[in-house]
C-alpha cells in the first residue's frame, strides 16, 4: 500500500479550490464571484472593537449555540418571510452548513439529487459523507423540466434535493412552483435545500424560497455573509428551516464549532447590514449591463440573478480564458464546455474585461 494510507476513493483527487493568483499578475480578479466592494471605515471600526472585546474571554470556550447571533440572523432573514431564532443555524461557511445538512441527513445507504449543471462542490459533500450523487439535467436555457425533475425524484426517492437558487454557475433562479412540487415529492422521507447563497442578487419580482418555509417543513434556505455582505473572509453561510432540521444538525456538529471572534465579528457585520448592501443595487445594474453588452457581442448568455454571468460559444473556452489572463483579467473556466463565467466587479473592473475579451476575441 502505497503512503499515506488515504481512503482509495480519494487517492489522486486534487483539491477544490479555484486559481488564487497574485495582484501583480490579476490586477483584475473576477473569478470567485466576490463583492468588489468592501466594509466602510465605520464598519471595520465596529469589527475591530467587536474582535477585541471578543479577545477578552477566548480563554473561556464560546455559546455554543450562538445564540446572539441566531436571533441577529433570523431577524435580518423575517424581512423576506418570518424566521425564528430556532429555524436557524450557522456555521463556518454555507460549505460547512452543506456538509452538516449531509452528515445529518445524507450517509450510506442515501441519495443526494442534484440538476447539472451545479455547484462543483455538491458531489465532494457527497463524496465524503459517502452518499450516493445521483445528477440530473437542466434544460439548454438551464431551467429545471419540472416533469422530469418530479420523475427522477420518484424514481431514486433521494433523502436531500440541493437546488442552488441562483444556480451556481448559470446564475438560473428557480420559481416558487419548482419548490413546492420537489418539496411535494419528496415529502417526509427526505429534505430539499435551496441553496441562495447569491439571493440577495435576484431581480425584482423573483422571490425568496424563505417564503415557503411555512408551507413545506422538508424545506431548508441556506445563506452566506460572503456575497452580498462582503464577508468571504468571515466565513459566515447560516440556513433557515424548520426547528427540528436545526436539532438534527445539533447531532453532528462539531463542539463549539463557531469561535467567539467569528460570532462577534458576524454580529458586527450584521449591525451594519444596510451599509453593506448598499451596494447591491449597483451590481445588480452593472450585471445587466455586462449581459447585454456580451449579447450584444454575439456570446450566449445565460440570465442571471447572481453576481455573475455565464457566457460562451466558445470552441476553445481555455484559450479565451488563458488570454484574458494574459492581459491581467482572471475570470473561471467553469460550467458546460465552450462557457466562461466572469464575477460583477466594479465598473473599471468590468471594463478592464470587456477591452480584454474584445481584443481576444477580435
Amino acid at each position: 500500500m502505497s503512503f499515506p494510507p488515504i481512503r482509495p476513493e480519494l487517492a489522486g483527487i486534487e483539491p477544490y479550490g479555484a486559481p488564487q493568483l497574485p495582484l501583480d499578475v490579476a490586477p483584475v480578479q473576477l473569478n470567485v464571484n466576490e463583492n468588489p466592494y468592501g466594509p466602510s471605515p465605520a464598519c471595520i471600526a465596529d469589527i475591530a472593537t467587536a474582535a477585541a472585546e471578543a479577545a477578552v474571554t477566548l480563554n473561556r470556550y464560546p455559546d455554543r449555540e450562538f445564540t446572539a447571533l441566531r436571533a441577529a440572523l433570523a431577524d435580518y432573514l423575517s424581512k423576506d418571510a418570518p424566521v425564528t431564532p430556532d429555524m436557524v443555524w450557522a456555521a463556518n461557511g454555507s460549505n460547512e452548513v452543506m456538509l452538516q445538512l449531509l452528515q445529518a441527513f445524507g450517509g450510506p445507504g442515501r441519495t443526494v439529487l442534484s440538476f447539472a449543471p451545479t455547484y462543483s462542490m455538491y458531489p465532494e459533500y457527497a463524496r465524503d459523507t459517502h452518499t450516493e450523487w445521483v445528477a440530473g439535467t437542466r434544460e439548454d436555457d438551464f431551467s429545471l423540466d419540472l416533469d422530469k425533475a418530479r420523475a427522477l425524484v420518484d424514481e431514486i426517492r433521494p433523502s436531500v434535493v440541493l437546488l442552488p437558487s441562483p444556480n451556481n454557475p448559470t446564475g438560473t433562479a428557480l420559481p416558487p412552483v419548482a419548490v413546492g412540487l420537489l418539496c411535494e415529492a419528496v415529502g417526509d422521507n427526505g429534505i430539499v435545500v435551496v441553496d441562495e447563497a447569491y439571493g440577495e442578487f435576484r431581480r425584482a419580482g423573483v422571490p425568496s424560497a424563505l417564503e415557503s418555509l411555512a408551507t413545506h417543513r422538508n424545506l431548508v434556505v441556506t445563506r452566506t455573509m460572503s456575497k452580498a455582505f462582503a464577508g468571504a473572509g468571515l466565513r459566515l453561510g447560516y440556513l433557515a428551516a424548520h426547528p427540528a432540521i436545526t436539532d438534527a444538525i445539533r447531532v453532528v456538529r462539531l463542539p463549539y464549532h463557531l469561535s467567539a471572534v467569528t460570532q462577534a465579528v458576524a454580529l458586527a457585520a450584521l449591525r451594519h447590514a444596510p451599509e453593506l448592501l448598499d451596494k447591491v443595487d449597483d451590481l445588480r445594474a452593472e450585471r445587466d449591463r455586462t449581459v447585454d453588452w456580451l449579447r450584444e457581442q454575439g456570446h450566449e448568455v445565460a440570465d442571471s440573478d447572481a453576481n455573475y454571468v455565464l457566457f460562451g460559444g466558445f470552441a476553445d473556452r481555455h484559450a479565451v480564458w488563458q488570454g484574458l489572463l494574459d492581459r491581467g483579467v482572471l475570470i473561471r473556466e467553469v460550467g458546460p464546455d465552450g462557457w466562461l463565467r466572469v464575477s460583477i466587479g466594479t465598473a473599471a473592473e468590468m471594463d478592464a474585461f470587456k477591452n480584454a475579451l474584445t481584443e481576444v476575441t477580435a
